[in-house]
């Protein structure tokens, strides 16, 4: 029985191994809802038909969050530790520069969270999913549902689910009194334009990190 052991663990390992994919390249797009409380059904119904959308290639990463009412953009090279966030909001069009030390500072409510995993498991996309809740320092929670069947070569894409042992197909977020949910619709691992990672040299307002923190305290 012992020696059956050893090649039946073999066999498990590597076949687990095949089936999981490695996201070094490619677009996964979410679909966006929106939970409110019934005091603000408009709100709501301004994030109707919102996508968000997350390229990787290798070491540089683009994230987007587009609705009615305008869209978000978050370009980052990991490896060079620079990036832009463009806001995109009708007549107003912003680019805000970040440095390694501006992209910790945007992600340090993230520092410290784990995960524990409840036993629920659903199919998203095609990949079976794992249920966690997600527990950060100032107590907040979350709730994420992740695959293991990919694993994004790049793991600094997203600082909230670096220590995610998989990749995340569904997932909550708070912002004030709105939940919004993304959960993924497409995935695609065929090739991403490097073009799709360029820096707009024009038609937006630049304005550093720290002053469009300074902006939003106000």
């Amino acid at each position: 029985m012992k020696r059956l052991l050893f090649p039946v663990l073999v066999i498990l390992l590597v076949s687990e191994l095949k089936a999981q994919k490695t996201l070094s390249e490619g677009t996964v797009q979410y679909d966006v809802s929106v939970q409110t409380g019934s005091s603000q059904p408009r709100m709501a119904d301004m994030f109707d038909g919102a996508k968000a959308t997350l390229m990787l290639k290798g070491s540089l990463s683009r994230s987007e969050l587009s609705s009615a009412l305008g869209s978000t953009s978050t370009i980052y090279d990991h490896k060079l530790g620079s990036g832009v966030v463009l806001r995109d909001f009708g007549a107003q069009k912003l680019l805000i520069k970040m440095n390694r030390a501006n992209w910790a500072d945007k992600n340090k409510k993230y520092s410290g969270i784990s995960f524990k995993p409840t036993g629920e498991t659903k199919i998203i996309a095609g990949y079976n999913c794992e249920k966690a809740e997600a527990l950060m320092k100032d107590g907040t929670t979350f709730i994420v549902y992740f695959t293991r069947e990919i694993v994004a070569e790049n793991s600094e894409y997203d600082a909230q689910f670096k220590n995610l042992p998989g990749f995340p197909l569904e997932y909550e977020s708070n912002q004030g009194t709105l939940k919004i949910k993304y959960t993924a619709a497409k995935i695609s691992f065929d090739p991403v334009p490097v073009s799709r990672f360029d820096i707009p040299k024009s038609g937006y307002r630049e304005m550093t990190y720290e002053e469009s923190v300074k902006k939003s305290g106000q």
